[in-house]
């Protein structure tokens, strides 16, 4: 099976869309009338959802005037927030057709269609120029990829000359191997982890300089464990991720038992 179909069959369903319409029919919601901030506990599909986003865009400095690239978008939560909070326009990718179907869908329920461009496409061969964008936003994507140095080669490619990588991350941590399932991988097969010093030196080689490199391992755990700990929300990412409370708990105790690491970072293009 190749990386793209391995990928593409553990994220899809075949109920994305379905089941988060379902879900905001049932907590009182019209899917024709919606307000963003309707989709803030469903959208963001990656640790500490849209606080991490808002963190990373305001450590990257985004502005409303950036050509941002957001590679791996899953249904369309962060290019949603750069677009509606920030005003700047995103190109949204994603390698899951299911995914940008949904994202594609939401952005019209919350009138920003026309500041996102959703794009399916693999992130190690992206269908844009040299120095299309100003910003390429990469949040827990790199963890299903093997080939690290093509997957920066590539973004640096899309990057303008001082453009801005913004990561939120999972790197391995010494103890190892991690406990299955997580959100990313169901099988080791599907895991592609390196360690932060790895990482690090992966996005050098393919031509950044370290602007910012924050380990945020430890102040995640106290929100990670009061997420597990609080009763579901109803538009909360179990809408369309399977199994979300094992994969959650064992993402949580992979961080306590130092399995995995939290990064922040962002890189500026040589």
């Amino acid at each position: 099976m190749s990386r793209l179909v391995a990928v593409e069959q553990h994220y899809s369903t075949g109920l994305t869309r379905p089941n988060i319409e379902r879900a905001l029919i049932d907590a009182g919601k019209d899917p024709a009338a919606l307000e963003p901030a309707d989709l803030a506990m469903l959208e963001d599909f990656h640790t500490l959802g849209r606080f991490a986003t808002a963190a990373l865009a305001d450590l990257a400095g985004v502005g409303p005037e950036d050509r941002v690239l957001d590679a791996g978008a899953g249904i369309g939560g962060a290019a949603r927030f750069l677009a509606g909070q920030i005003g700047c326009r995103v190109t949204a990718v994603d390698v899951t057709a299911e995914y940008c179907e949904a994202a594609t869908w939401l952005n019209e329920c919350v009138r920003l269609d026309g500041m996102i461009d959703v794009r399916q496409a693999d992130v190690l061969d992206l269908p844009f120029e040299d120095a299309s964008f100003d910003v390429v936003v990469s949040q827990h994507v790199q963890m299903n990829i093997a080939d690290k140095g093509g997957l920066y080669r590539e973004a640096r490619r899309v990057l303008a000359a001082g453009g801005r990588l913004a990561l939120w991350d999972m790197v391995a941590g010494p103890e190892q191997p991690i406990r299955l399932p997580v959100p990313w991988a169901v099988e080791p097969e599907l895991s592609h982890l390196v360690t932060a010093h790895e990482l690090r030196s992966i996005t050098a080689d393919a031509g950044f300089d370290v602007r910012a490199w924050n380990d945020l391992t430890e102040p995640a755990l106290p929100a990670m464990d009061a997420l597990l700990a609080a009763p579901p929300s109803p538009l909360g990412l179990q809408v369309f991720v399977p199994d979300l409370p094992a994969k959650a708990a064992n993402l949580t105790e992979n961080l306590r038992e130092d399995r995995t690491r939290l990064v922040q970072a962002v890189l500026v293009a040589r």
